[in-house]
């Protein structure tokens, strides 16, 4: 129904709200949900303050907020707040956060005396704000969502990864191996290596530092194979060009690399561009920079799995069904 929400009885309507930080993965999902985005003025004063108001009723509604928490970080999980504190105010419902990229999720522990647990807080923001439930897509570390006191809907792309991969002729290939960049993604390249029915490895890593990271060791069969290195985050895609080139002279022929969240920071584009990766696919969780080099990188959209997650939870049905009981990796 193009009338603005979808209807389940006469007192409910969803409403679909964005944020600045994506908006053009906000109109995907509104367009897979046949419905048009809510009308919110959003402003910046010139003190770099944040302003936010709902332009039509939202009293009684099921209000799902888009934002993806892309680069300006800071500026957009502020809006995000305004957002959802406006939506409080306004005698919403339910107030929904869809979070495809959870800002500072890297943040989620401490491994120096005196350090901070961002991930931790970010959550705690989020819920004294008013929002009710987050749904975000494959958190760095699953112990995010016990940071939250309310539902977390974790969802994945690995289906996604999965599609592509068979029609691309990866399924069954004796020619083909799933690698896990590190020890934190082995049950990620497991289940991408089961769907398509490919052995696995593994390389070993140590970090120097943020960003710097030395391969030490791969455990598994790589030689003569066409590798796909699956990950979750690109940061600056210096562990990812230094596991590639580690492959390549383990006698891997081809490499190719996955990843649900493409943050591609600081000269990321130029460093992968002159890599020795034939082709990097991500999702649209964050928006590619325009004006960088991306002839390597291949985006897919993840719009059909929010879409059918927002209307799955409105319409009070299981979550899960929409990964086939999937969708916990952890």
């Amino acid at each position: 129904m193009r009338n603005g929400y979808l209807s389940q009885a006469a007192e409910r309507r969803l409403m679909l709200f964005s944020g600045r930080g994506y908006p053009e993965l906000a109109e995907k999902i509104a367009d897979r949900l046949d419905i048009h985005l809510g009308e919110v003025e959003l402003r910046q004063f010139a003190n770099g303050e944040m302003y936010a108001r709902y332009l039509e009723s939202i009293r009684g509604s099921d209000v799902f907020i888009v934002q993806s928490l892309c680069d300006p970080v800071n500026q957009n999980l502020m809006e995000l707040l305004i957002m959802i504190d406006a939506a409080k105010r306004a005698s919403a419902a339910n107030i929904v956060a869809v979070i495809p990229w959870y800002a500072y999720s890297r943040q989620d522990r401490k491994t120096k005396p005196r350090e901070p647990i961002t991930a931790r807080l970010v959550a705690n923001m989020i819920q004294t704000a008013g929002a009710d439930r987050v749904m975000t897509m494959d958190l760095h570390v699953g112990q995010i969502e016990g940071f939250f006191n309310f539902p977390v809907d974790h969802l994945t792309a690995m289906h996604t990864f999965v599609d592509y991969y068979i029609d691309q002729g990866f399924k069954g290939a004796g020619d083909a191996v799933v690698v896990a960049p590190d020890t934190g993604e082995v049950k990620q390249a497991k289940l991408l290596a089961d769907h398509l029915g490919l052995p696995w490895a593994i390389l070993s890593k140590t970090r120097r530092g943020p960003g710097e990271s030395e391969i030490t060791h791969v455990i598994g069969e790589v030689e003569g194979r066409r590798a796909i290195l699956i990950d979750d985050i690109i940061a600056t895609g210096g562990t990812l060009c230094n596991a590639a080139e580690r492959l390549i002279r383990e006698g891997a022929t081809e490499i190719y690399a996955a990843a649900t969240h493409g943050e591609f920071s600081g000269s990321a584009y130029e460093r992968l561009e002159e890599s020795v990766i034939r082709e990097i696919v991500v999702t649209d969780t964050l928006p590619l920079k325009a004006d960088r080099p991306t002839s390597k990188i291949r985006t897919l959209t993840i719009a059909p799995i929010l879409a059918n997650t927002i209307r799955n939870v409105f319409l009070g049905e299981s979550v899960s069904a929409v990964f086939m009981g999937e969708n916990q990796l952890f």
